[in-house]
């Protein structure tokens, strides 16, 4: 891995957006069939990073700067949300969870239902369509390249740096906090309840990191296993020829992006 890019990514409906440290690129499937591709440079934010818990948190939202740029450069891209079952399941998560919290005692019980609803739209984005399937490619994509094998239908289909190992410390950091705000304020405002959940995400950021730094640790091992787990029974299928030629597509075309100019 050392002389290999760290890469990440991001499945879309009809193909894959990979991120490399400066640039992204990305490649879909149009409806004709063909392969379209673009690539851009990535916003970036100088100065976070010495600062744990803030440093995750801003390279999240650059992350999440990129896709609106990622919808004007290539407009056949269809986004993970971009559904309309997906954006139905959005609507009643966020009326059903202000409903619950207004008919539920306050307790770490009634945050952990919560947080459990707020899932739903993930859980009906990937069970539709090939989203879970272009997951399954970016995984082996990326997989394969830091291997160094030249073919990624061999990959494996769970991958170390998803997203999913986020999920175990942002829920458990999140019911902390929502437990020590009501310890303290006894109703905490919207105010405190988006200052802890930017805390909690920095903090499970920074546990990602550290299970990365350390993963031949045990811990590190059972830190990653519910985001293995969640992977291969729900994030992830195995992908098509015709989709990871679609990947292939993308990898290429963040590695020509990223290699500096010779000469």
């Amino acid at each position: 891995m050392a002389d290999k890019l760290r890469l990440g990514g991001m499945a879309l409906r009809n193909g894959l957006l990979v991120h490399g440290p400066t640039h992204w690129a990305a490649a879909v499937r149009r409806g004709d069939g063909t392969i379209a591709i673009a690539s851009g440079r990535k916003p970036r934010v100088r100065g976070v990073e010495k600062l744990a818990g803030v440093r995750g948190v801003v390279r999240l939202g650059e992350a999440m700067v990129v896709i609106p740029l990622v919808k004007r450069a290539l407009p056949e891209a269809k986004l993970p949300f971009q559904d309309v079952r997906v954006l139905g399941s959005m609507l009643a998560a966020a009326g059903g969870g202000r409903l619950l919290r207004s008919r539920l005692k306050a307790s770490t019980g009634a945050e952990a239902v919560l947080a459990a609803v707020s899932l739903l739209p993930s859980v009906v984005a990937l069970r539709g369509g090939e989203l879970a399937e272009y997951h399954g490619v970016e995984h082996k994509s990326i997989a394969a390249y830091e291997s160094g094998s030249p073919d990624a239908a061999g990959a494996a289909k769970e991958h170390d740096r998803c997203g999913s190992h986020l999920m175990t410390p942002l829920l458990a950091s999140n019911l902390a906090g929502a437990a020590l705000l009501r310890r303290t304020l006894g109703h905490p405002g919207p105010g405190a309840q988006l200052a802890v959940g930017l805390a909690s995400l920095g903090i499970a950021v920074e546990i990602f990191v550290w299970t990365e730094r350390h993963a031949g640790s045990a811990a590190a091992r059972a830190l990653r296993r519910p985001g293995h787990e969640l992977q291969r029974l729900l994030g992830t299928r195995e992908p098509s020829e015709h989709q990871l030629e679609v990947g292939r597509a993308a990898l290429a075309e963040i590695l020509r992006v990223e290699t500096p100019p010779t000469g």
